[in-house]
């Protein structure tokens, strides 16, 4: 049996698809999270059932790829049933879509979730009343605690062995005119009324899933465009335009859904919800938000920067200990000395270097991350920057795959798949790298140390005052784009906040470990290996008394001193596109004229070493700036073409922040040039 869950954004539909399932399907508490189709098994008295979680949906009226995925599948796949997850605590909203999918197909289970939480609000739900008002069972749920699970299979196994007609909305207004298409429209599953309305309302994306799936010719077909202009004709002779249409039609089905919560809902206590708007008074709030936004910025930035340090500093101990040991071996099973040299100072060293710089800090702010996805603030700071993303003519939703991109550039652009628009999708991906990422923080927390501050609260002050700079970047990034190649207005924001949740420790641990930082990492590797095999080929083939490496630093060193660095940095940068980790080992390879990566781990030696080789605050500067700015790494240019599936906004995600990078850091040499 094939069975769709689908839902509102953030009702709990991926939780309750990991309590039918087993599996561990990534959940948070704000609206979008699940952007694809997951698929999971399983088997109950003897029927094996195959579960799709959907991306959340409000309305079968689709507005992205996204909400078009779960539409189609509504619409035309071939399932057994649908279980409708809703919210408790807002039903009527949620009612909505399911009053639209009952109109399709009544092989509906409705589980009502987060009944724990309209408990604590005192909100009464009837649900034997509910389920029959709707024709179809309704099932009381608690996702988190697998409360209703078995009800829910139990109730499936019914449903997928009946077959009642769906209902039946009444749309008074339209009912003569959806009728005279009916002649031209084919006898298919779905209702003739249904899409005689999509018709009339020229939703293309509905009609051209609608012939791809039945072979039919809706969209091309001159008698029916003939057909839908003419009575479009008379409907606008008595005053209905396409927008009236959409709107009378959702609000028959508000008024289906108001008459059904009239009679089941009980609310035992006025303002239910007054806590989280008192809190929301504090954290949308546009002055106190955004110093709150700021703090726990800094806040997130210092754990990390302390919490790393140590776990760092044991890794990198383990992984040049077993170095050793890597080495004997290799020389034990008589390798020639070149391949034993080229993996290990080549590739074992850039992945041990990458694995210990790379994992601590991870470790550490994606759990954090989690903490705060799941207690409902990052809708919040979505909220927030709606207002200046919107000046940009962009989406305050470019907010979340911000602060995603502090872990992982990759996930930032993975994340922006719950931007609606394609315009505003491809601004969200192309300023992402202007969100540092956890892979750049050695570099400016060293930097800051050596060179501006050595105190670890004020470097995490200084550290966040950097950051805020390149979110500045990408709000004038933004802006151009959308004058230029992304040229558009913003596109209406509708966004959810959610109810403050107690977070899940256990479970954001878990998720935080195995979804995001180990997933994370895996690229990392995969990009670092080849890396390191390239930096020593460059490091140790001589043309001349020179190596590639240092020709090619000596050629980039007039480009690097006009921008405040110098040729060892530029091709530090370069060489780092793998992975941003390795750019100080390769630093140091490059001012010692090592033919393999190595460590200075004391901050003091590492600070002679630089100034030595003529560095001095403003370079320290400039370096910090670019860091900021420069391209993304190799995983997340990948992760953008398989994205867009363009090699186009691919590299224009590279060269885009690499000018600007270049740009900022000459103004600020010439600047100090000058006075």
């Amino acid at each position: 049996m094939k069975v769709g869950l689908v839902g509102n954004p953030n009702v709990g539909k991926s939780t309750i698809f990991n309590a039918l399932t087993g599996m561990h399907q990534h959940t948070g508490n704000w609206p979008g999270k699940t952007v694809e189709k997951a698929t999971g098994f399983k088997i109950y008295n003897g029927t094996r059932y195959e579960f799709e979680d959907l991306p959340g949906t409000y309305s079968l009226a689709s507005h992205s790829k996204e909400e078009e995925v779960t539409r189609d599948f509504i619409y035309f796949s071939d399932y057994d049933a649908l279980v409708v997850v809703c919210d408790a605590t807002a039903l009527e909203r949620n009612l909505n879509l399911v009053m639209q999918v009952l109109e399709i197909t009544s092989k509906v289970v409705i589980s009502v979730n987060l009944v724990d939480e309209a408990k604590k609000k005192k909100i009464d739900i009837d649900f034997n009343k509910l389920s029959e008002l709707l024709g179809v069972p309704v099932v009381p749920t608690i996702a988190r605690s697998k409360k209703g699970i078995n009800e829910v299979l139990l109730k499936l196994d019914e449903v997928c062995h009946i077959k009642n007609k769906p209902i039946k909305i009444s749309y008074d207004f339209l009912e003569k005119e959806t009728k005279k298409l009916y002649d031209l429209i084919p006898n298919t599953h779905v209702d003739k009324d249904i899409v005689a309305l999509h018709l009339l309302t020229y939703d293309i994306p509905f009609l051209n899933s609608f012939d791809f799936n039945f072979h039919t010719d809706l969209v091309y077909n001159l008698d029916i465009r003939n057909k839908v202009r003419e009575v479009n004709n008379e409907l606008y002779m008595k005053g209905f335009t396409k927008d009236d249409i959409e709107t009378l039609t959702m609000e028959c089905v508000s008024l289906e859904c108001e008459k059904i919560v009239s009679e089941v809902i009980t609310y035992n206590k006025e303002n239910y919800d007054k806590k989280d708007r008192i809190i929301d008074k504090y954290l949308t709030n546009k002055f106190t938000g955004t110093i709150i936004m700021i703090l726990l910025l800094f806040f997130v930035l210092w754990i990390t920067i302390v919490g790393a340090n140590y776990p760092s500093s044991i890794l990198y101990d383990l992984f040049f200990k077993f170095e050793d040991i890597l080495l004997k071996f290799l020389t034990f099973v008589h390798l020639p000395s070149i391949v034993i040299n080229a993996l290990v100072y080549g590739i074992y060293r850039v992945l041990a270097w990458v694995i210990a710089v790379m994992l601590p800090p991870m470790m550490i702010f994606f759990p954090l991350f989690t903490l705060l996805e799941d207690l409902g603030y990052l809708p919040r700071i979505a909220f927030n920057m709606d207002g200046v993303f919107k000046k940009c003519d962009s989406c305050g939703k470019q907010a979340l795959t911000m602060v995603e991109g502090f872990g992982c550039n990759a996930v930032g652009v993975t994340g922006a798949r719950i931007i609606d628009s394609p315009r505003e999708r491809l601004i969200a991906i192309l300023t992402n790298a202007f969100v540092p990422c956890n892979g750049r923080f050695p570099l400016l927390i060293s930097l800051i140390s050596m060179f501006l501050i050595a105190n670890t609260l004020f470097g995490s002050f200084i550290l966040t005052l950097f950051i805020i700079f390149g979110i500045l970047v990408t709000f004038l990034v933004s802006k151009i784009l959308s004058k230029t190649i992304l040229k558009g207005e913003a596109s209406s924001f509708t966004l959810e906040l959610p109810p403050y949740r107690r977070p899940q420790i256990i479970k954001v641990i878990i998720r935080s470990i195995f979804d995001r930082s180990l997933f994370v990492l895996k690229r990392a590797i995969a990009v670092s290996a080849p890396a390191g095999f390239v930096i020593w080929l460059m490091a140790n083939i001589h043309i001349g008394n020179l190596s590639i490496l240092k020709i090619c630093i000596n050629f980039l060193n007039p480009f690097g001193h006009l921008i405040g660095m110098d040729g060892v940095i530029i091709m530090a940068f370069l060489l780092g596109f793998p992975a941003n980790e390795i750019v100080i080992p390769i630093m140091i390879m490059g001012y010692m004229s090592l033919g393999y990566i190595t460590d200075i781990s004391n901050l003091a030696e590492l600070k002679t070493l630089f100034i030595n080789n003529g560095w001095t605050t403003l370079t320290a500067v400039c370096v910090m700036l670019f860091s900021i700015l420069h391209f993304p790494c190799m995983t997340t240019i990948l992760t953008i073409k398989k994205e867009t599936g363009s090699n186009k906004w691919a590299f224009l995600s590279f060269i885009i922040p690499f000018v600007i990078g270049i740009i900022v850091c000459f103004i600020v040499n010439l600047f100090s040039a000058l006075f």
